[in-house]
């Protein structure tokens, strides 16, 4: 691509030859990556990468249109290729280093009201500059929420590009789906699943909200509304605010066959859209979330029977996301391209980020938490 924007970088991995295929292995589900020999080249709307193995090193190559959505993909890479190091010694550094300010993807934002959706989803409207980036670039952002009535720490950039976050008593940081943009009225709705456990500061600030609350707002990021004609939604309670979104933008002409993992009756939601729906909510009726399989069990079932076009969308706990995956990837060889499994919380863990999912895509943002 032509870019005005350009910035150069040097990893030093445990193994380079590895990381070059995880981050192959990686991308794939996320942007158009082309492989051509011992390089890499990663393509998004908001800029590209190449990566090259150059003896025992990764030299790295940055073009974006914007200052500041270069400084986005910096961060993403920076992110994962430590995740990828895991424990091993990894080195990172860019030919110029970040500015020392907060991330470009950050605003303020301000509780304007609260209401119940059903008995365990609770919606929190947030008043905020340019509402406007929500309606497109991702489905999910960072919520940077005070505890403990401390005053917030907001997050900086670290020199590897990595953003460094505050103290997790001080500002947690956890991730959800955009529910609803109000462009003319200047807000935004994000749905919170009320559920219990000792650190929950994001069910516990969806049940606490009031309005004039402050919180930071990061992104949006992590995945957008699937292009298909035919499309397959599934997930628990956590997925939902996601799950509706995108079939209440689905546009007419589209099959979307939606599945609701729900404890019962009374936490299923109406789904108004132009497409073609055909929702079937899948009751728990007491069981705990993440226990029953009935996710997995329902894609094994489907799957088999569809092949490209049809986008399948799940998302779930960790250990049913990753098991669904799996099979859809390895053993049934499912195009890459029409299939997106997240993760979106983990059991003994509820409320918690998983590490590979801090950020997702070339974005802001990712996989929401509960």
């Amino acid at each position: 691509m032509t870019a005005q924007f350009r910035l150069s970088g040097t990893a030093i991995p445990p193994d380079a030859r590895h990381m070059l295929e995880e981050i192959a292995e990686h991308f794939a589900e996320h942007a158009s990556v082309t492989r051509n020999g011992e390089t890499v080249h990663l393509e998004h709307e908001i800029g590209a990468a190449d990566i090259r193995i150059a003896g025992e090193t990764l030299t790295i190559e940055l073009a974006s249109n914007s200052e500041d959505e270069l400084t986005m993909i910096r961060t993403v890479l920076a992110e994962h290729l430590f995740h990828f190091a895991g424990e091993k010694k990894f080195e990172l550094t860019w030919s110029e280093k970040p500015k020392p300010a907060l991330p470009g993807n950050m605003r303020l934002a301000t509780v304007a009201g609260a209401r119940n959706v059903t008995p365990h989803m609770r919606r929190v409207t947030f008043s905020c500059a340019n509402v406007q980036d929500f309606q497109q670039g991702g489905l999910h952002v960072r919520l940077l929420l005070p505890q403990n009535g401390e005053a917030p720490v907001w997050p900086t950039v670290g020199d590897d590009g990595r953003i460094q976050w505050p103290d997790e008593k001080i500002t947690a940081v956890r991730i959800y789906t955009i529910r609803k943009v109000d462009l003319e009225r200047g807000e935004v709705d994000i749905d919170f699943v009320l559920h219990e456990g000792e650190t929950m500061p994001g069910a516990t600030f969806g049940a606490t909200a009031a309005a004039g609350d402050l919180i930071g707002i990061m992104g949006p990021g992590g995945g957008w509304m699937p292009e298909a004609t035919d499309l397959i939604l599934a997930g628990d309670e956590t997925a939902l605010p996601a799950m509706l979104r995108i079939a209440e933008a689905a546009p007419a002409g589209t099959k979307v066959r939606f599945f609701g993992e729900v404890d019962s009756a009374a936490e299923e939601q109406p789904i108004s859209s132009a497409a073609d729906i055909e929702a079937i909510w899948l009751h728990r009726n007491g069981a705990a979330a993440g226990t029953m399989g009935g996710i997995q069990q329902l894609i094994r079932s489907l799957a088999p029977q569809c092949a490209a076009p049809t986008f399948i969308w799940v998302g779930c706990e960790k250990a049913e996301a990753v098991a669904i995956r799996e099979y859809l990837k390895d053993e049934l060889q499912y195009d890459r391209q029409c299939m997106r499994v997240g993760s979106y919380w983990e059991k003994q863990k509820a409320d918690r980020l998983s590490p590979i999912r801090l950020i997702s895509l070339f974005r802001k943002a990712d996989q929401p938490a509960r």
